[in-house]
């Protein structure tokens, strides 16, 4: 009989006052008993709607169902036929656009915590160890470029189907975006690892430090003997405003920030790297990415730490409870503000970001209003350190060394159906080719670009 309360059981969290002086994952998870008591709140709805909102088409009803049950295993079971990173898309997914956003208890209260669950029964799972069969059934060979969200899923989907799989990453560790771009607060590392770990056990073979356009080429691997390819390299090109003072000493890239601190682990007094701590902070966007600069930036002594971005609160694209704990720690958000020019020192560092007031005119091409400046409303904000959190687009370097493989414009791999390029045997999907998007997004192509292939090498 379903739970007819209101609201979402409450997930755990890590005090505000620890939070903002260490790493540790900030969200703590369910019990058992809460996952059960939130599992009962689903209604069971004959036409699903919730599983209209899922990129990798979860059965969501029926791992649901199994939870309210206590059979926590069979639940994941039903998971892991459609998603093979549950543990990773549960903490990172914005359920609250996509699977949760057409749950009916959220009409009259709040959806179903869809996300909470799926990670309460990863994590559950993730304790008892478990090691899934090898499946060997074909010889065929796939290389798969990138170990990001879209590269890890294509190859869980295929070593499934039993293909011989071997994953070529640019860094020395595997996980692409989930390992140098998501924080340790919000997706620990020891979760990404374990689940590459996972698919080496099924039988993938990992290879690092290789740059596929650089190492080896797309060509190389046709001529070792790979009979298809799946390009799945993400977008780490990052993207500035081209505004006066972006050369100055103390701004940059949110990719670079996040990369020295999450890969690189400059914020640990052990290791090496260089840790970039500003005392007074401006972040440009308010993405997921732009979150994760300003929360990381707080939990490395900054004094201030702003968010600066020309729509207002409705338009802020990052998940819901990002928003909500950067707010918890501290981060000032001046929205319907956009930057106009950095001012630097003497000694060129940054001592100022100039900015003007917005106000939302007509919707733009992406159905958002846009931003409006408005005349004579320029101000400063003292800051010596600004991040440009502004989305990324792909690296050119595969298209420059495939003949036939076509791009736009913006470097993103040009596809006939979202995956199929226009070389023969060569797939892509996620960021490489929609330009920088969400890691469930990256999946379901993922997902999609092991099915395409499966389709391709049958027919060879």
């Amino acid at each position: 009989m379903a739970n007819m309360q209101q609201n979402k059981t409450p997930m755990p969290l890590l005090s505000i006052e620890k939070r903002c002086t260490t790493f540790e994952e900030v969200a703590l998870g369910y019990s058992a008993e809460d996952a059960v008591n939130e599992a009962k709140r689903c209604l069971n709805c004959k036409n699903s709607p919730c599983k209209t909102g899922c990129p990798v088409g979860i059965d969501i009803p029926e791992f649901i169902s199994q939870v309210a049950e206590g059979n926590f295993e069979e639940a994941y079971n039903v998971i892991l036929k459609s998603n093979c990173l549950s543990a990773i898309s549960g903490r990172v997914c914005p359920q609250e656009r996509q699977c949760e956003k057409h749950c009916v208890r959220g009409i009259k209260g709040e959806s179903v915590g869809i996300g909470r669950l799926e990670r309460f029964v990863s994590d559950y799972m993730r304790a008892k160890k478990k090691v899934f069969p090898r499946n060997d059934k074909t010889g065929k060979r796939v290389a798969v470029v990138g170990s990001g969200p879209a590269g890890l899923t294509c190859a869980g989907e295929l070593l499934a189907e039993g293909y011989n799989v071997t994953l070529f990453e640019a860094f020395h560790k595997a996980g692409g975006v989930l390992i140098y771009g998501i924080p340790e607060f919000r997706l620990p590392k020891k979760i990404v690892e374990e689940t590459v770990n996972s698919l080496k056990e099924r039988g993938l073979n990992l290879v690092t430090n290789v740059v596929i356009g650089k190492t080896l080429t797309i060509d190389d691997l046709f001529e070792e003997g790979y009979e298809a390819v799946f390009i799945g390299s993400g977008a780490g090109l990052p993207m500035f405003m081209n505004i006066p003072g972006e050369d100055l000493i103390g701004v940059l890239s949110a990719n670079e920030y996040l990369t020295r601190n999450n890969l690189m682990k400059a914020y640990l007094d052990d290791y090496d790297t260089p840790a970039v701590k500003g005392k007074k902070i401006a972040v440009v966007g308010a993405g997921n990415v732009a979150m994760d600069a300003a929360r990381s930036a707080v939990r490395l002594g900054a004094e201030e730490v702003s968010i600066i971005y020309r729509r207002g609160e409705d338009e802020i694209p990052a998940r819901a409870e990002e928003v909500e704990h950067a707010k918890e720690e501290g981060v000032i958000f001046r929205l319907l503000t956009s930057p106009e020019e950095i001012i630097g020192d003497e000694s060129s560092r940054v001592k100022a970001i100039k900015c003007y007031r917005t106000e939302l005119g007509e919707p733009d091409a992406s159905g958002r209003r846009s931003p409006v400046k408005i005349e004579g409303s320029q101000f400063e904000i003292e800051v010596d350190t600004v991040i440009m959190a502004l989305g990324t687009s792909p690296n050119p370097l595969i298209k420059n060394t495939t003949p036939g493989l076509d791009s736009d414009k913006r470097g993103r791999i040009v596809t006939s159906d979202g995956i199929t390029t226009t070389r023969e045997g060569v797939f892509a999907g996620g960021d490489a080719v929609t330009g920088a998007a969400t890691v469930i997004l990256a999946m379901g192509a993922g997902k999609e670009g092991a099915r395409k292939i499966k389709e391709y090498l049958e027919k060879k």
